[in-house]
């Protein structure tokens, strides 16, 4: 098994419900309410702990890098404002990478 510890062993409920051993919740930072994909590969189940971007806090930074170009240059046109989103889009990817 490369790169992961020795394996653990979960139990399922008779709802179905799986606890994720603790060391993997830490180690992967799964908290309550984070999503998983989950899916059967060749009789393997897998989950991958899936990173949802919280679209309100993007927002507020796209309207604060925004506000800043409007107090520099003043009023933008739609393209600007559009050419800021996409730059701001840009940048966080490259920082996900």
């Amino acid at each position: 098994m490369t790169g992961s510890a020795k394996p653990d062993v979960a139990v399922v409920s008779s709802k179905g419900q799986v606890v994720i051993p603790r060391t993997i919740r830490e180690k992967l930072m799964i908290t309550p309410r984070s999503k998983l994909l989950v899916y059967d590969y060749r009789g393997t189940v897998i989950m991958k702990k899936l990173e949802i971007p919280d679209v309100e806090k993007e927002l507020r930074d796209i309207y604060r890098e925004v506000d800043r170009r409007i107090e520099k240059y003043g009023e933008l046109t739609e393209e600007e404002i559009q050419e800021e989103i996409e730059a701001y889009r840009r940048i966080q990817r490259k920082a996900q990478r």
